[in-house]
């Protein structure tokens, strides 16, 4: 189910001094194995394309939001300040999140990490060094976020 972080070939982004993510925290973020990370990926995000980058229209991610008042909001400004926490809008999208919500950051159908949303939310920054298109998801939640590499990140709502 895990794999060890040391696998990981971008893990220098743990174990940077800015961000600094802290050891205790760097031990509650898990690394996927492929195969429980495709499991992840089909039952989430989708069963017909591998990344971001291929979905199309029909593709949740992709859909227009009714009731949503506003579903894009900037990140980067955030992420190069010294603001340790996420932008307002994401952290009221998943407002009643609790700490312990078990979260997924999703790259693509290979690479997912597991955590939960406090530590998350402690530690997004580092995570948003990989920021061509993840997707943020609870467990069991209907409220996700994607962020791009242009800077701005898309308030979702998952179909199931």
């Amino acid at each position: 189910m895990y794999q060890a972080l040391s696998q990981f070939p971008k893990r220098w982004i743990f174990h940077r001094q800015d961000p600094k993510v802290q050891p205790e925290d760097l031990a509650q973020i898990h690394y996927l194995t492929e195969s429980k990370a495709e499991q992840i990926w089909r039952d989430y995000i989708s069963q017909e394309h591998l990344h971001p980058e291929h979905f199309t229209e029909q593709d949740w991610p992709n859909k227009t939001l009714e009731g949503l008042e506003m579903n894009k909001v900037q990140w980067e400004k955030v992420w190069d300040s010294e603001v340790a926490e996420l932008p307002v809008e994401v952290l009221s999208h998943c407002g009643h999140w609790g700490e312990d919500t078990k979260v997924y950051f999703c790259c693509h159908n290979e690479l997912i990490f597991e955590l939960n949303w406090g530590v998350f939310k402690r530690t997004w920054k580092a995570f948003l060094f990989l920021d061509n298109g993840p997707i943020l998801i609870g467990k069991k939640k209907k409220q996700a976020v994607q962020f791009h590499s242009n800077g701005w990140a898309t308030l979702l709502m998952r179909n199931s």
